[in-house]
């Protein structure tokens, strides 16, 4: 996957009025999370600031901004002598998160289960449709987006603002290993199926079956990050 370069060149920012510094902030936010998630930035790897950027067309300082944001949410690691790296996660900590991740997952769907809405189940078919075509053309990207909107728009039907606040600062750190966990097509084709029982679920309102499917869907993502992991570690030695 190659660095994107579709951003036009921006002003810069020193020009720019407050709104529009904001709406370049949040842009460039967005788009490191992009690269980060979707492995263009791969883990462990040092950023080069003047090639991202000349990649974005803006200036060090909007990045810098961006960067400590990034770093906040724990997908960076800023060092003062050795500059800015994508974060790596261990083994124990990809097992610790992904099982907190799951108890979390869990609890939104029994709670959505209970106050989902007609139109809010409308909309995450819709979704799940979407999703599906991006499946069928092999649109991992597409596909993961989609995903992503799934997840979030099941935890915002939960309505527990504690849930919400503790899922997102969770989730955060998990969304490289969540997009890299459907590399193997078995592994995507079992997520699939995951969101079909999903859908079925939350129409039953039955709260306790979404709760068990979405625990294991997270586990299920877990073994497969874990072997993923396991077997570059096998190439890297040589073994």
């Amino acid at each position: 996957m190659q660095n994107s370069s579709s951003f036009s060149a921006v002003s810069p920012v020193s020009a720019l009025p407050r709104v529009e510094r904001q709406r370049l902030h949040d842009t460039v936010v967005g788009q490191l999370r992009t690269f980060i998630v979707e492995g263009v930035l791969e883990a462990g790897r040092k950023l080069n600031e003047r090639e991202l950027c000349e990649s974005l067309g803006i200036s060090r300082t909007p990045l810098r901004e961006a960067m400590k944001v990034l770093a906040a949410e724990g997908l960076i690691e800023i060092s003062p002598n050795r500059g800015a790296t994508v974060s790596r996660l261990s083994p124990t900590e990809i097992q610790d998160t992904f099982e907190l991740m799951s108890g979390l997952e869990a609890l939104s769907g029994e709670l959505a289960c209970e106050r989902i809405t007609a139109v809010e189940l409308a909309e995450l078919k819709a979704l799940h449709y979407a999703m599906l075509a991006c499946r069928a053309n092999e649109d991992l990207p597409g596909y993961y987006r989609l995903n992503h909107q799934i997840h979030d728009r099941i935890n915002e039907a939960a309505r527990n603002s504690a849930l919400r606040q503790t899922y997102l600062a969770v989730n955060r750190r998990l969304q490289a290993l969540r997009f890299r966990s459907n590399y193997q097509k078995p592994k995507w084709d079992s997520a699939v199926h995951d969101h079909e029982e999903m859908l079925a679920a939350l129409e039953a309102r039955d709260g306790k079956r979404m709760a068990a499917i979405l625990r294991q869907h997270l586990l299920d993502k877990r073994d497969a990050v874990l072997l993923i992991q396991s077997s570059e570690a096998g190439e890297t030695s040589g073994t």
